[in-house]
């Protein structure tokens, strides 16, 4: 697993606006559901990628069918598929996106050459984590055990 440095993923985390989230799912017990929930909550502007569910309403967005089909800048793309789907979505992504920042593909997610055609375009890349969890931990959201967790009463 590729190693980085917390102030690498931080700057990422910290320049982001908005996030292509490829992949992402309506059913909210989906990672790629409650990650792209939690990161519009905290702020970006999320557009969904599923061409399934492409013209369904999404965290105040449309799904659209592909990244191609978004239409205006966006400075990282999140990846939920298998490692074998990434190149083609990277080299949309780049098409689509001259000013593309970053390339994040989501744990268990990962792709060298990939990475690398991104990277010699001057786009950085994480592989095999999640924003969601390295915003937690890094933004000081994560409590014992590593788990974000929400009221906690002391009926239990």
């Amino acid at each position: 697993m590729p190693d980085y440095s917390d102030d690498f993923l931080k700057t990422i985390l910290k320049r982001t606006k908005s996030v292509a989230v490829v992949g992402v799912s309506l059913n909210p017990v989906r990672p790629s559901y409650y990650v792209a929930r939690y990161l519009s909550l905290k702020g970006y502007r999320v557009i969904p990628v599923n061409p399934g569910h492409a013209g369904k309403p999404l965290f105040g967005q449309t799904v659209r069918a592909s990244l191609s089909e978004i239409g205006q800048p966006v400075d990282m793309v999140d990846i939920f598929r298998r490692s074998e789907a990434v190149p083609p979505i990277v080299e949309e992504a780049l098409q689509t996106f001259p000013d593309l920042r970053t390339i994040w593909m989501q744990i268990g997610v990962e792709h060298a050459e990939a990475a690398q055609i991104a990277q010699a375009r001057g786009v950085d890349v994480v592989m095999n984590r999640c924003p969601k969890i390295e915003y937690q931990r890094l933004f000081g959201e994560l409590r014992m055990g590593g788990f974000a967790t929400g009221i906690i009463s002391s009926k239990l």
